[in-house]
């Protein structure tokens, strides 16, 4: 074994075989792996073909895009409906506060009231309720921004400003 390819290496023969074994043996571990992943996917496969034809396949697949296109076009009529809705919540009054009073000295009952109602904007009305013995007057205001052109009581001052730190 003189004229031996293994004697030209320049190192020990025996240092090669044992990496060639290591490496067949990582191969061989690969090669399991690779086997349980395939059986894993033949499973999953055989699951989702089992009782289905070509045919009843393809129409499965196109329900589920009729479903798909159904739901866009829900989403889409939600989405206008939400836009609808937020444009009459703008307008809407969302704040509002009440503040009783006695109008006259000797009349009990805080019968008299102010009530402020206003949009997310702060404008609206404000509503002056003052009630005597012998009638009751109502008064409205236009509130503009938080605003009012008119000059206000301060039942009417407060209510407007209870009403505007509501959020």
């Amino acid at each position: 074994m003189e004229n031996s390819i293994l004697n030209y290496l320049g190192f020990d023969p025996a240092i090669l075989i044992f990496v060639l074994a290591g490496l067949v043996l990582v191969l061989g571990i690969l090669v399991i792996v690779g086997i349980f992943k395939m059986k894993a996917l033949y499973k999953k496969y055989d699951l989702f073909m089992r009782g289905k034809s070509a045919e009843s396949l393809e129409s499965s697949f196109l329900k589920v895009y009729e479903d798909v296109d159904a739901l866009k076009e829900e989403d889409k009529s939600n989405k206008d409906m939400i836009k609808a809705i937020n444009k009459t919540l703008n307008r809407s009054y969302q704040k509002t506060a009440v503040v009783r009073y006695d109008a006259f000295a000797g009349m009990g009952g805080l019968s008299s009231f102010a009530m402020t109602l206003l949009d997310r904007n702060d404008s609206g009305i404000l509503l002056n309720c003052i009630h005597s013995r012998e009638s009751c007057y109502t008064y409205i205001k236009e509130i503009t921004q938080g605003e009012c052109d008119k000059a206000l009581s301060k039942e009417e001052a407060r209510s407007l400003e209870e009403a505007k730190n509501k959020h």
